[in-house]
């Protein structure tokens, strides 16, 4: 018997049944109706088979997809707060780095200004010291003279 037989023969044995009183159940042979159902099961089209095969296997792909979708979200977060992070550490490095080149300048500038001072002092003194050697000189050769 093929699939659609079958069916009819399922369907006829439910149409046949003993009404049960005051109800719309019937009383069918249930060792009969049983044996149909796995005759239908048995004859069932091997494409019925495989679409269960495929959905099946469509469900486990969409699943292991969402998976790997999933993963790869959260790798591109750790990604973005990475380089977030290293952008902060960079961010903080070239203040720092502005902070010690201004230290430095501010230093060198004091430095520099330290010497100008020092040697305008000993030119002072050295021209205040020749300035008298000189008038010592001029005070000899007058009395030389």
């Amino acid at each position: 018997m093929d699939i659609f037989t079958l069916l009819e023969t399922l369907e006829d044995l439910i149409e046949k049944g003993k009404k049960v009183p005051f109800s719309e159940k019937c009383m069918i042979d249930h060792d009969e109706a049983l044996e149909l159902i796995k005759e239908v099961r048995l004859k069932l089209p091997d494409e019925l088979k495989q679409a269960k095969w495929v959905k099946e296997e469509r469900e486990k792909i969409l699943a292991e997809a969402q998976k790997e979708a999933n993963d790869v979200v959260k790798e591109a977060e750790n990604r973005i707060i990475s380089m977030i992070d290293e952008h902060e550490i960079t961010k903080k490095a070239y203040e720092q780095k502005n902070q010690i080149m201004s230290a430095a300048n501010e230093s060198s500038r004091q430095i520099t200004q330290g010497a100008k001072e020092y040697a305008d002092s000993i030119l002072s003194n050295l021209a205040k010291s020749l300035s008298e050697t000189l008038k010592e000189i001029e005070k000899d050769r007058k009395e030389l003279k």
